[in-house]
């Protein structure tokens, strides 16, 4: 049976490494795994053989808000040789390797990648700002950042965080309960689209930079929250306050509003394939 819990303030500092801290540093009792994460991109890189671009932690980890038991969801990104690409039968763009139950592992094809930019997919955004980074290449990071400030659109970013939110919404109980990972995925999407409409840039990927966007004593309660997950399951059942929820709904609403108001965005491809053969011609051994 699941517990329940009406969380009370307390005053507990909350660990937000910035962006670049070292593994050793975000999960210093997770030697282990780190070292089996390390041997596994590598093995995968050569049993595929790919050239692994760039790797980090996505999910709560990289949210940097975990609970005991979330698992590790290492991402990737891998580049092919250029005779690949030009081969009739064609490859895979994506690859996904489910360890066990700690450990997920997927990887896109940096084309692949690419074009989901071109659609202003948020999905890339996110993982370049992973402040947890197993591998990647020299300026690689950096250059993907760059590029991918021509591609951001609000109106999108928007509606794919309010999606996300809405569904999490969901799982509010009658009676106000929710599960204690459900409840950050209504708040962190909601943030980040509230981030997208109010500051119209590519949303931060980690919790800490978007608690900026809430008032002071719900600042205080989400930053008890996340004390919470990490000494709770996922699972965990919680009561939230009535000025959270109040909080939620009414922000849901005000950006839906104001995001039926924006023009849908289009963008061209040709830095996308300039990035792609700039890469390609770089790192194609």
């Amino acid at each position: 049976m699941n517990q329940l819990l009406t969380v009370s303030l307390r005053q507990k500092a909350i660990y937000i490494p910035a962006h670049g801290t070292s593994i050793q540093e975000a999960f210093p009792n997770h030697e282990a795994m780190r070292s089996n994460i390390l041997e596994r991109i590598d093995a995968i890189a050569h049993e595929q053989s790919i050239n692994i671009l760039f790797a980090c932690e996505s999910g709560s980890r990289g949210w940097q808000f975990p609970s005991p038991d979330s698992d590790y969801d290492v991402r990737f990104i891998y580049l092919r040789s250029g005779n690949d690409y030009l081969s009739v039968a064609g490859k895979t763009d994506d690859m996904s390797f489910p360890i066990n139950d700690e450990l997920d592992i997927h990887g896109w094809d940096l084309r692949k990648l690419l074009r989901l930019m071109l659609k202003s997919n948020t999905t890339p955004f996110e993982w370049i700002q992973s402040p947890i980074i197993y591998r990647q290449k020299a300026e690689f990071p950096e250059a993907l950042w760059s590029l991918s400030q021509h591609y951001y659109s609000r109106r999108s970013n928007i509606h794919h965080y309010l999606g996300i939110a809405s569904g999490a919404r969901a799982s509010f109980g009658a009676d106000g309960r929710i599960g204690i990972k459900k409840l950050f995925y209504v708040l962190r999407p909601l943030l980040a689209a509230k981030w997208c409409l109010e500051r119209n840039s590519i949303a931060p990927m980690t919790i800490g930079p978007l608690m900026e966007l809430l008032p002071r004593g719900l600042r205080e309660e989400l930053s008890d929250l996340i004390a919470l997950k990490a000494d709770r399951p996922e699972a965990f059942l919680i009561n939230v306050s009535a000025l959270l929820k109040a909080f939620i709904d009414a922000e849901m609403k005000s950006i839906d509003e104001a995001s039926k108001q924006l023009s849908r965005d289009f963008f061209d491809p040709g830095r996308l394939d300039d990035f792609f053969r700039q890469m390609l011609k770089q790192h194609d051994n």
